[in-house]
C-alpha cells in the first residue's frame, strides 16, 4: 500500500488495514500520537531517557496485539492504556533497581561546592541540607521544549492540548514521582489528561469507585508535596519580557563573574537541587558561598560560556568551562530555572550527560 493509498483512507479503514499486518499503515496511525505518549511517560516516569524507551516499548506491544482493538475505545484511548501499562510495569521493575543505583553525581555542576579535582571539599558543608523535592528524585531528568513543540502529524490537535498544559514544570514532576504509581496513573489520566472516571477505572482494570478513591488520595498527598504558592495546575503562558530580561542579565553575571548581579538576581529563598546527587542548597547565601570560590577569584576554574534553551516549559542554561590553559569550553551542566517576580526562585542543575537529548554540543 502507497503512502498516497494510505492518505487517502479515514481513520478506521487505516486501523483496519494495520490489524491485518500493514506495517505503513500501522507507523501511521502511531506516529501521530507519539509525541503525547511520550509527555505521558515521562510523566508517569520523570525520566527522559525511560520516556524514549517505554513509547518504543507501548508500539511494540501494540503491534504484537494490534488484532485486540476492538474499536470500543477510541485508537490513542487504547494506545494510553498500553502505555500507561508499561510505565506501571516499568516502575514495578526499577523501584529496588534505582535505589541500588543511586550514587553522587561524577559531574561537578557550577551550584555544587565540589572543587575541580573532584575531592568534594566544602569550607562550610552547613551550605548543604537533605531535602525533599528534586533532591529525593535521583531518577528525575528534564524534557527539551523543543520536543514539546513538535506537532503531531495529520492529527496536532490532542498533542497541543495535552503538552501545554502546565503540567510539565518540574515542580509538579517532582511531586507525582512521590505518589505511588497507581495513584500517579490515576492522577495524570483525570486531572491532567481529562479522562471520565469510567474510562480511568476501565484502562486500571478496577471499579470506579475505586478509581475515585485513589485519586481523592493522591489529590490530597499531591498538594501537600507542591510549594505553597504553585497549589493549582496553571495555564501555560510565554515567557514574558520580565523573565527574559533576568534571564538575559543572570546569563551575563554568570559569564563575567560578576558575583553582586547573582546576588541580586537570586530570591532570598531561592532553592537549589542536583539530582542525582541527595543535597539542597538552601538561600541565597548559601548558594553564593558555594558559587562563588567556583566562578570568581584567584581559585577559580576558568571562564565560562552559557547558551540559553528550554526545559520543562522553564529556561534553561547550558554551561561550558575553559579551563585555564585549555582553549575550548566543555559541557558541564544544565541548569533549568523557575523565575518569580523577575528573580531567580529554584535551580535544578543536571549533569553535562543530559545535553545530548537537547541537541546540545559537548563543546565550543
Amino acid at each position: 500500500m502507497t503512502e498516497t493509498t494510505l492518505n487517502c483512507l479515514d481513520d478506521d479503514a487505516m486501523v483496519t488495514a494495520a490489524q491485518a499486518g500493514n506495517e505503513s499503515a500501522f507507523s501511521s496511525l502511531v506516529d501521530r500520537h507519539r509525541c503525547e505518549l511520550q509527555v505521558h511517560c515521562y510523566r508517569m516516569m520523570g525520566s527522559f531517557a525511560d520516556s524514549e524507551d517505554l513509547v518504543q516499548e507501548t508500539f511494540l506491544r501494540a503491534w504484537r496485539h494490534r488484532e485486540s482493538f476492538a474499536g470500543r475505545s477510541t485508537f490513542r484511548a487504547w494506545l494510553y492504556r498500553i502505555a500507561t501499562n508499561a510505565c506501571l510495569d516499568a516502575l514495578s521493575r526499577h523501584s529496588e533497581s534505582r535505589q541500588r543505583a543511586a550514587s553522587p553525581s561524577t559531574t561537578s555542576p557550577v551550584g555544587s561546592a565540589t572543587s575541580p579535582d573532584g575531592s568534594g571539599h566544602n569550607s562550610d558543608s552547613r551550605a548543604f541540607s537533605q531535602g525533599s523535592s528534586a533532591a529525593e528524585v535521583f531518577w528525575l531528568q528534564p524534557y527539551p521544549d523543543r520536543l514539546l513543540n513538535i506537532a503531531a502529524p495529520g492529527d496536532a490537535e490532542p498533542d497541543a492540548r495535552v503538552v501545554a498544559k502546565e503540567t510539565i514544570e518540574l515542580v509538579f514532576l517532582v511531586a507525582i514521582q512521590h505518589l505511588p504509581p497507581r495513584q500517579r496513573a490515576v492522577l495524570i489520566l483525570r486531572d491532567v489528561l481529562g479522562w471520565p472516571a469510567a474510562d480511568t477505572a476501565e484502562l486500571l482494570e478496577t471499579t470506579v469507585a475505586s478509581a475515585n478513591s485513589a485519586l481523592q488520595r493522591a489529590r490530597a498527598t499531591f498538594r501537600t508535596l507542591l510549594p505553597r504558592e504553585r497549589r493549582h495546575w496553571r495555564p501555560a503562558t510565554p515567557p514574558t519580557a520580565q523573565e527574559r530580561a533576568t534571564l538575559r542579565r543572570f546569563m551575563t553575571a554568570c559569564e563575567t563573574a560578576d558575583m553582586a548581579s547573582v546576588a541580586a538576581l537570586l530570591r532570598e529563598d531561592v532553592v537549589q537541587t542536583m539530582p542525582p546527587d541527595p543535597l539542597r542548597l538552601e538561600g541565597r547565601t548559601a548558594i553564593l558561598e558555594a558559587w562563588t570560590p567556583v566562578m570568581a577569584g584567584p581559585n577559580a576554574w576558568g571562564d565560562w560560556r552559557i547558551l540559553p534553551s528550554r526545559a520543562n516549559r522553564q529556561p534553561a542554561l547550558a554551561n561550558y568551562l575553559r579551563r585555564r590553559g585549555e582553549s575550548e569550553y566543555l559541557a558541564v551542566n544544565l541548569d533549568v530555572l523557575r523565575i518569580e517576580d523577575g528573580l531567580v526562585a529554584e535551580v535544578t542543575t543536571f549533569g553535562a550527560d543530559v545535553f545530548a537529548f537537547f541537541g546540545l554540543p559537548e563543546r565550543l
